[in-house]
């Protein structure tokens, strides 16, 4: 076995420190470039990590070196035990966070508070009432919108994420700018990505480059501020002069960020996976409820992971169907 210092750097010298942890498959929302139009099948839920098995697996990554997990799901806040999963990772000395739709969060809140989870991503794809209900499928949008601002109003760190979408959501890049003026909030623009039912195709995508000629038609060259990216970053940042708040563009499909990248995610069902491209999946679950040692199994799927996006380098392997659709769906990733 390599010592643990070396078990979440790769072949290429990528330190891995920053684990997402999916809690579950479900969702209260249907958004069409995240699950199938058909659904999907869920696993049973004795296939599922428990709460001790989130916080045992989990510690395993926090002692060889992640110092930040993130939840998400599906929708982790309809986990019935999150306050339980959230009260036994905040025992670690790590940065907890959380990404969510939003719809729960009020009822969560003080939970969140007490246990100082700061940092939100909540997922906003529209700021039109009738465009949430034809992606979403649900008629929740003030619910989202009213939570929002609830965070804000409770100094939670907000970050809004937008999957960006040709002809359903592009003509709203300033209005979510905008946002920004008066509101001390990051929005992060998302280029649309392939997954398993999503349908995707490159003519869908709106780009890194199209993102900054919309922002070019519409503010002077002066009033765009470029921000020092994050280290890791996965958005690159900006934001307009004298606007209390920032954005940034999440570009995995034509100008990825693999050279940097330190994250592993961890599926519903116990399964590692060391890119969001990569069909590829590593089971410690089972393993661990044999009473195994899951180190290992963790170092190999490290070693393992490819240069750039699951070994897909060009745009067109990435838009062969054969290649980005041999995935799980994203909702069964987790964000």
């Amino acid at each position: 076995m390599m010592p643990n210092k070396t078990v979440l750097t790769d072949d290429f010298g990528r330190k891995h420190n920053y684990l997402r942890i999916s809690l579950i498959e479900k969702c209260n929302l249907r958004c069409t470039y995240c699950m199938p139009a058909d659904g999907i099948t869920l696993t049973p839920k004795n296939e599922l990590m428990t709460a001790d098995e989130v916080f045992a697996i989990a510690q395993t990554f926090v002692q060889n070196g992640v110092d930040k997990i993130r939840l998400t799901g599906g929708e982790p806040l309809l986990r019935k035990d999150f306050p339980e999963i959230i009260s036994k990772l905040a025992t670690f000395n790590i940065k907890l966070s959380l990404t969510t739709n939003g719809i729960l969060i009020d009822r969560h809140l003080d939970v969140l508070k007490q246990f100082n989870v700061r940092d939100i991503n909540l997922s906003l794809d529209t700021l039109i009432a009738s465009k949430f209900n034809s992606i979403t499928l649900r008629n929740q949008f003030e619910k989202v919108i009213d939570n929002l601002h609830l965070l804000l109003n409770n100094d939670f760190n907000v970050k809004v994420n937008v999957v960006l979408i040709k002809g359903f959501n592009d003509d709203e890049v300033i209005d979510f700018i905008k946002l920004t003026k008066f509101l001390p909030l990051s929005i992060r623009f998302i280029e649309f990505m392939p997954f398993a039912g999503n349908a995707w195709d490159k003519s869908k995508m709106v780009s890194q480059k199209q993102i900054l000629e919309t922002l070019s038609n519409h503010y002077n060259p002066s009033e765009i501020e470029k921000l020092e990216d994050e280290k890791n970053f996965t958005a690159r940042t900006f934001k307009i002069k004298d606007y209390q708040g920032s954005f940034g563009i999440i570009s995995s499909v034509t100008n990825p960020f693999c050279d940097s990248c330190n994250r592993i995610r961890l599926t519903a069902n116990g399964k590692i996976k060391n890119c969001l491209f990569s069909n590829a999946e590593t089971d410690l679950l089972t393993p661990f409820r044999n009473g195994e040692t899951i180190t290992d199994l963790i170092s190999a799927a490290i070693d393992s992971k490819k240069k750039v996006r699951a070994g897909m380098t060009t745009i067109k392997e990435l838009n062969n169907p054969s290649l980005n659709q041999d995935n799980r769906s994203m909702i069964a990733i987790g964000g």
